[in-house]
C-alpha cells in the first residue's frame, strides 16, 4: 500500500520537471535531487523518480535530433537564396525568401521545428497525467521513454 507521503513526493518529482521553464537544466536538476533523496525509502517514489528521469532523458535526446536536422536545414536554406553580399550591403530582405524558394529542405528544416513545439505541448500535459496518477497511488510509464534508468 502506498502512503501518501510516498504519493506527494512521487507527484512533486513529475511536477519538479516543469522548473525548466523557470532555470535551466531544473526539469533534471530537481527531479534527480527529490528522486535521490528519497529513492531509498519507497519502491514507488524510486519507480515514478525513474520515469520521470527516463523522459526528460528521452526529451532531450529527441531534441538535440531534431535541432541537428533543422538548424543545418534552415540556415542552408536561407544561404542558399541570399548570398553574402548582400548580407553585407545590407540589401538582404524577407522577401528574398518568398514561396518560389522554398524547396524540399526547407520543408524539412521547419517541419523539425513544428515537431519540437509539439513534443514541448504534449511534456506538459503528459507531467500533468504522470503527476495526477501518481497522486492517485497509480504506477505511471511515459510513452515514447527509453529506460536509460532501469
Amino acid at each position: 500500500m502506498t502512503t501518501t507521503q510516498e504519493k506527494n513526493t512521487a507527484t512533486l518529482i513529475h511536477l519538479s520537471t516543469l522548473t525548466q521553464f523557470f532555470f535551466p537544466f531544473g526539469n533534471y536538476l530537481f527531479p534527480m535531487l527529490i528522486w535521490s533523496f528519497k529513492k531509498d525509502k519507497s519502491e514507488f517514489v524510486d519507480h515514478n523518480g525513474k520515469q520521470t528521469l527516463n523522459f526528460q532523458l528521452s526529451l532531450l535526446l529527441y531534441t538535440i535530433v531534431l535541432a541537428f536536422i533543422a538548424i543545418p536545414t534552415l540556415l542552408y536554406s536561407i544561404f542558399n537564396n541570399v548570398t553574402f553580399d548582400q548580407f553585407e550591403n545590407g540589401d538582404f530582405a524577407i522577401e528574398q525568401l518568398s514561396a518560389g524558394n522554398i524547396t524540399g529542405i526547407l520543408v524539412i528544416g521547419l517541419t523539425s521545428l513544428f515537431i519540437l513545439c509539439i513534443l514541448k505541448v504534449v511534456e506538459f500535459f503528459l507531467v500533468i497525467y504522470a503527476a495526477v496518477k501518481s497522486n492517485n497511488g497509480e504506477r505511471y510509464r511515459y510513452p515514447l521513454a527509453i529506460n536509460f534508468l532501469k
